[in-house]
């Protein structure tokens, strides 16, 4: 079979590898697209291995149909079209996948286009729903509202019957926002997120976080008394100080959270979130409150590029690589 064999961060070759199957309790998947994610820029840089045991090929979710079940399976067939959550080997045309972490396609959603959807639906309803418990009334504040955890994010948690601010760096992708239903949308290159929020409301009860150290003083005081601080990503760096006195006053929580290091199984694992997932949230895409969003559709050959458009921030919701 072929995948993308990272030579360097901009070198992202289509390469002839060993073949894979379905060992037990597996499921192989004829890889028909793949998911970007920023993980994947940063794992070819050399900066993010995979896990122990993983695949050293890039991609942590992927659409396709099912070639090969393995032992110990049940309930998925030869020829069902399936999305699935990886911890890497995406970028493959055949990967193997814990069948915890096999989905069914969400229905009205077009095969490809579902491989954008394994990784940000878990994410976010992991930590929005799993771990902040969000619900109707309070304020979310999403920072990066245009990527693609953010787009999806809008819409789960409107669908949750929450109110949602959200930062982005352009009036084109806050106009984005708007259209997916932020009602408050926040221009962080010329305005003051945390004096925005205290106009609006008394503070944030939940915000999810990709910046990490450069916003964690600004963050805390952006959220509400008993407000979750949820950081998902460290784009803006690994270390910063800590106000304790904040945090006591607001009685605030700062969770920190991931995806790809969690247990296939067991509590907590990918396999109960993936689960959680079908049933709570595919019903939601079913009935046309969510949509995938996909910013860009790529040759899986043209994997690099689709890094650097990432990274240059130009594509609004996921990139997607078809096989």
């Amino acid at each position: 079979m072929h995948a993308i064999v990272a030579e360097s961060s901009d070198r992202l070759l289509w390469h002839e590898v060993p073949d894979v199957s379905a060992g037990p309790g597996e499921i192989l998947i004829k890889v028909a697209a793949a998911g970007v994610n920023r993980a994947d820029v940063l794992q070819a840089a050399g900066n993010y291995p995979p896990p122990p045991g993983a695949s050293e090929i890039l991609g942590m979710e992927v659409a396709g149909v099912i070639s090969q079940v393995g032992s110990g399976v049940t309930g998925w067939a030869v020829g069902q079209e399936v999305c699935a959550l990886l911890t890497g080997g995406g970028y493959a045309e055949y990967v193997a996948a814990p069948a915890g972490q096999v989905m069914p396609i969400p229905a009205g959603v077009v095969l490809a286009d579902t491989a954008g959807i394994p990784e940000v639906a878990c994410t976010v309803w992991s930590n929005l729903v799993l771990i902040a418990h969000l619900s109707g009334g309070q304020l979310l504040l999403l920072h990066g509202g245009a990527s693609g955890i953010g787009t999806h994010a809008i819409q789960v948690a409107r669908a949750l019957g929450a109110r949602v601010a959200v930062t982005a760096g352009s009036a084109e992708k806050l106009e984005q926002c708007r259209d997916l239903g932020a009602q408050i949308t926040i221009n962080y290159r010329d305005e003051d997120f945390v004096a925005r929020i205290r106009e609006e409301a008394d503070g944030a009860d939940v915000i999810l976080d990709i910046m990490g150290a450069a916003y964690l003083d600004r963050n805390i005081d952006a959220l509400a008394s008993d407000g979750q601080l949820i950081i998902i990503g460290m784009q803006g760096g690994v270390k910063a100080e800590l106000n304790l006195g904040k945090l006591l006053g607001k009685r605030a929580r700062v969770i920190g959270t991931t995806l790809r290091a969690r247990p296939v199984s067991g509590p907590n694992s990918k396999s109960a979130i993936v689960e959680a997932v079908t049933a709570s949230v595919w019903p939601m895409i079913a009935h046309g409150r969510v949509r995938p969003i996909i910013g860009a559709r790529m040759p899986i050959q043209m994997a690099a590029d689709a890094h650097q458009l990432l990274v240059a921030g130009k594509v609004s919701g996921k990139i997607v690589l078809t096989v």
